[in-house]
């Protein structure tokens, strides 16, 4: 966050505060006088230290799909951040992607969310943005950094991005550098990373779907012609430098903050923005579409990106998720 001066003098006392209480809440928890509750079945959590998007959803959609495929009964546990009715945003993408072959729960306690559906014979609980939900026990701790924004350069909240200290990075037992493509995972490792644990990540185009259509169209049907981008996701910077490795043409972009959610101002601005630049269509985010709901987008045809991800190497990621799994099943007993 690039704060002017006098905003940094004021926020610094903030934030070593705010630093200071995250790590004696994980303390706490560590020496065992803050007691974690356990599912049933095994608790695997993905998670951050940074506030912005480091690619959680994608990651969990990949794991479900991958457990699914097992065999495996999958549930997704979510806060449901900034969404409403037991949904949100990232919820509806999930649901989009997994069908109906994925349970959720969702709501700010994720433990009665996860007791809750116990009873339908859950294997594996997908903890959604859990690093720093400590109350609830987990087999198996996921954190995901971004490889294009070092996490030496951030600062604790609220002068920074970080929700912890970067020493919290030893809690983890699997750390996935998301956007390989943009530096190499090897340079970017700190002295906080747990040994031979490290894995890294990179977001793939699938295609492109005309909003509100599910038909995938692959890339090249798109044309060669000028596209407007617009998202409101936490790194909108790598949407747009997602957009430029994807060899799509784009003259004019603009974002707006995390999960938000779009007026019809909002449209008439972004089309008249278009309509200057000469751009003939719109090209946005899945987690965008769903803000889209509410308005009408009636002078641009807008396409949405479709990604996953592809971590490397795959094999060795879910042997080393496998084995501590049956770690944790063989201290169990």
């Amino acid at each position: 966050m690039n704060w002017p001066a006098p905003v940094r003098l004021l926020l610094w006392p903030l934030s070593i505060l705010y630093g200071s209480v995250a790590r004696i809440k994980a303390w706490s928890y560590v020496q065992g006088w803050s007691r974690q509750k356990r599912l049933k079945g095994s608790v695997i959590s993905v998670g951050n230290l940074t506030v912005g998007g480091t690619g959680k959803t994608p990651m969990v959609i990949w794991l479900a799909q991958k457990f699914t495929a097992q065999g495996k009964h999958v549930a997704i546990l979510s806060r449901g951040y900034r969404g409403t009715n037991g949904t949100s945003d990232e919820i509806e993408i999930m649901k989009n992607r997994l069908g109906g072959g994925v349970m959720f729960g969702v709501g700010k306690n994720r433990y009665a969310e996860g007791r809750r559906l116990e009873a339908q014979g859950i294997d594996i609980f997908l903890l959604d943005d859990g690093f720093q939900h400590l109350n609830l026990a987990r087999d198996v701790d996921i954190l995901l950094t971004d490889a294009s924004r070092p996490l030496e350069r951030e600062r604790l909240l609220p002068l920074g991005r970080l929700r912890e200290p970067v020493s919290a990075m030893k809690r983890a037992d699997l750390v996935v550098y998301t956007r390989k493509e943009t530096i190499s995972p090897a340079s970017a490792v700190t002295s906080q990373l747990p040994d031979g644990q490290i894995f890294a990540a990179s977001v793939r185009l699938k295609g492109f779907r005309a909003l509100g259509d599910k038909k995938l169209l692959a890339p090249e049907v798109l044309g060669s012609g000028r596209f407007f981008a617009f998202c409101g996701i936490g790194n909108p910077d790598a949407f747009f430098r997602d957009l430029a490795s994807w060899h799509v043409p784009v003259n004019g972009k603009l974002s707006f903050a995390d999960h938000h959610r779009y007026k019809q101002q909002d449209v008439h601005r972004i089309e008249k923005m278009a309509q200057q630049v000469g751009a003939r269509a719109l090209v946005t985010t899945e987690k965008d579409e769903q803000n889209l709901k509410n308005v009408l987008v009636e002078q641009l045809r807008v396409y949405v990106a479709v990604i996953d991800l592809e971590i490397v190497p795959e094999n060795e990621f879910l042997a080393a998720i496998d084995r501590l799994l049956q770690a944790k099943r063989g201290a169990a007993h």
